[in-house]
């Protein structure tokens, strides 16, 4: 069994990533998928925190846009990555993968509420942590938690998974003549204000130096072969 290069990771999906080919909500095949994935790579002893966003459901942007308050339509985002996260669990126990949440925000009859020594005490018995409710604050996105809870658990990267297979210069869902990048810096990635994370996370992670890598989860084993150091996407580091 090839070896792992990272001994705990942070792993972050989008809540579009649940949907699999819906418009809208959690289809049980996806999440029978990723369960999957995560259990490939737990089997190389990699301790495995996971933060999931909540755009399958709702996104708070979108519903400040449509003229709600920010901070009310931000909270009921939090609420819906807490949904995401007892899904997840779900899967993952089903699949035989010993899994915990633990929410930034307290609700001790859904989850347990997060504190780093919880954390760290679930890793070290090889359960896998899905950090739910965001940073516990509004204005701030599940990409900023993601990084966050990475730097707090001592995670040796940041394992992004998208729907494409790592960074492009624009949409190339959309736009066929879109130009990959291999590798980036957190400096770059901010000046040309592309699209991987909000700026927010990005500062975050060149502040203290946490490598991100951004690939394709649809492709069955990139999980896999991210965490065995194997550059599968695009990798944005220091300079």
């Amino acid at each position: 069994m090839t070896a792992s290069k990272y001994r705990r990771v942070l792993l972050k999906l989008s809540g579009e990533a649940l949907m699999g080919k819906a418009a809208y909500g959690i289809q049980p095949e996806m999440l029978a998928y990723v369960a999957n994935e995560i259990k490939e790579i737990q089997k190389l002893r990699v301790e495995i925190g996971l933060v999931i966003g909540a755009g399958n459901i709702f996104r708070g942007v979108a519903g400040a846009s449509s003229g709600m308050d920010r901070a009310d339509a931000d909270n009921m985002g939090v609420l819906a990555t807490v949904i995401n996260s007892l899904a997840m669990k779900d899967a993952l126990e089903r699949d035989g993968v010993p899994s915990r949440v633990l929410s930034a925000i307290p609700m001790p009859t859904v989850c347990e509420h997060y504190s780093l020594a919880k954390s760290n005490h679930h890793l070290l018995k090889g359960r896998v942590v899905i950090f739910a409710a965001g940073t516990g604050n509004p204005y701030f996105t599940t990409d900023t938690a993601a990084v966050l809870r990475g730097l707090e658990i001592g995670a040796e990267v940041i394992c992004k998974a998208t729907r494409v297979d790592g960074v492009y210069d624009k949409d190339p869902l959309l736009h066929p003549d879109a130009v990959k990048f291999d590798e980036l810096t957190y400096t770059e990635v901010l000046r040309r204000q592309l699209r991987v994370m909000d700026s927010a996370a990005i500062s975050l992670a060149r502040d203290n130096k946490k490598t991100i890598l951004v690939f394709d989860m649809n492709k069955a084993g990139n999980i896999h072969k991210a965490v065995c150091g194997e550059n599968t996407g695009t990798i944005i580091k220091g300079e």
